[in-house]
């Protein structure tokens, strides 16, 4: 019978033992200025999703802001090009002209043009 009552006396130890350690545990955490929310609580979740909410909201509203300027942008810039695309035509009119001036007067010869781009005016 001695044996009976060490070994319950150990068992009670023991379990004792687990049982206080586990309310320390659970005490500690309770009181933890740093824990973290439940994430599977009623409450949480809905404020989480509130907040994730408000927070899609604001970076869809950042993003179409961004594509708004990117479009303003974009605008900008065809429309330089298209102004770029016109003095480029112009210019290229210009130097054609000045290529049949130059072809003409040459073909009455009244000037002479060298190998070297060298314009010679001839005298008569």
């Amino acid at each position: 019978m001695r044996k009976q009552v060490v070994a319950f006396l150990f068992a009670f130890l023991i379990t004792a033992i687990v049982a206080l350690s586990m309310l320390v545990i659970g005490v500690n955490a309770a009181n933890n200025p740093n824990g973290v929310a439940v994430s599977n609580s009623p409450a949480s979740t809905a404020a989480n999703v509130s907040s994730e909410a408000s927070s899609s909201q604001a970076q869809i509203a950042q993003l179409q802001s961004q594509v708004a300027q990117y479009r303003a942008r974009e605008q900008q810039y065809q429309a330089a090009l298209s102004s770029d695309n016109q003095q480029l035509s112009q210019a290229a009119r210009e130097i054609q002209m000045i290529q049949q001036l130059l072809a003409t007067l040459q073909d009455r010869g009244l000037i002479q043009i060298n190998n070297q781009g060298q314009i010679i005016v001839r005298g008569n």
